[in-house]
């Protein structure tokens, strides 16, 4: 059984930063590619970002490119997303989420396992 759970979200003023977390057990963390989703009040799921199982590729929806960063560490099973220059529109609950692929989707169809999320507000 594998587990996520996500933290460092929080209320922040248009243009301030947040570094949200995830947390992996239950199995080999760097069999995983890894993904960052997020879902806005009556909107479907979005995906944000992406990153390999290596962590030597990582992929961004155009909407955050430039202002957020995914990364990972395998050593302490922890996937981050650095959240830069945050705007009114990227209030949300944001989902971590593990595949059991090499690189990378978009999909929320091809992970496997989710967190429960960790709401993210920006107020203007």
């Amino acid at each position: 059984q594998v587990q996520l759970v996500e933290s460092g979200g929080g209320l922040v003023q248009a243009g301030g930063s947040l570094r949200l977390s995830c947390a992996i057990s239950g199995r080999t963390f760097s069999s995983y590619a890894m993904g960052w989703f997020r879902q806005a009040p009556g909107k479907e799921r979005e995906f944000v970002a992406a990153i390999s199982r290596s962590g030597g590729i990582t992929y961004y929806a155009d909407s955050v490119k430039g202002r957020f960063t995914i990364s990972r560490d395998n050593a302490k099973n922890t996937l981050y997303l650095q959240m830069n220059n945050l705007k009114p529109e990227d209030t949300a609950v944001y989902y971590c989420a593990v595949g059991f692929m090499a690189y990378y989707s978009t999909s929320s169809r091809n992970y496997d396992y989710w967190g429960q999320g960790t709401q993210v507000t920006v107020s203007s």
